[in-house]
């Protein structure tokens, strides 16, 4: 089975706001580790798609943003919730330098403030710089930061990997951006 692109991104994006931000808008249970019933949300989407259909999302999304469990009851997101859930992830050593995209007009207040989680539940990094570029495209002209995660961890300050790849950590206080 293949999708249409406007198919698969419009499912990408429905997937992306139930299970990352607003399971109740279509009245879902997500459990404590952000475990939705597959066919609690086939059969409560608003969007209808198949299981097929779904699959071949979480399979092909280039973000790697949704995960099902190993007996194919449930899915999730990897990462970006706004809200509280906790995805069991385990603290890591990250790479020495971490990446970070954002746009040209956040700049100044992260000088000032450091990178913060804003509304999501973690700061999101990246290990190669074009990811962060892609990813700070999306809020206007990209700048990418280039993060001293080593120093970071050095000093205590705890990261953990996504099952996607994507870094994440609380804070990222403005003398670590390189």
């Amino acid at each position: 089975m293949e999708l249409s692109k406007t198919k698969e991104t419009s499912i990408s994006k429905f997937l992306s706001l139930i299970l990352r931000h607003k399971p109740e808008e279509i009245g879902l249970n997500l459990d404590e580790n952000g475990w939705a019933s597959i066919d609690e949300l086939l059969s409560k989407s608003t969007q209808k798609f198949s299981f097929d259909e779904l699959d071949y999302v979480v399979k092909n999304n280039s973000k790697q943003r949704f995960s099902f469990s190993e007996d194919l009851t449930k899915i999730r997101a990897n990462q970006g919730h706004s809200i509280e859930v906790d995805l069991k992830l385990e603290p890591q050593t990250p790479p020495d330098t971490l990446y970070h995209g954002t746009a040209l007009k956040n700049i100044e207040s992260i000088k000032k403030h450091g990178l913060l989680k804003q509304q999501r539940q973690f700061v999101h990094l990246s290990a190669d710089y074009d990811t962060a570029y892609k990813v700070g495209m999306r809020y206007g002209k990209p700048v990418v930061l280039q993060i001293d995660s080593g120093k970071m961890f050095n000093e205590g300050i705890q990261f953990f990997r996504s099952e996607n790849g994507v870094w994440l950590t609380e804070y990222i206080e403005a003398k670590f951006i390189l």
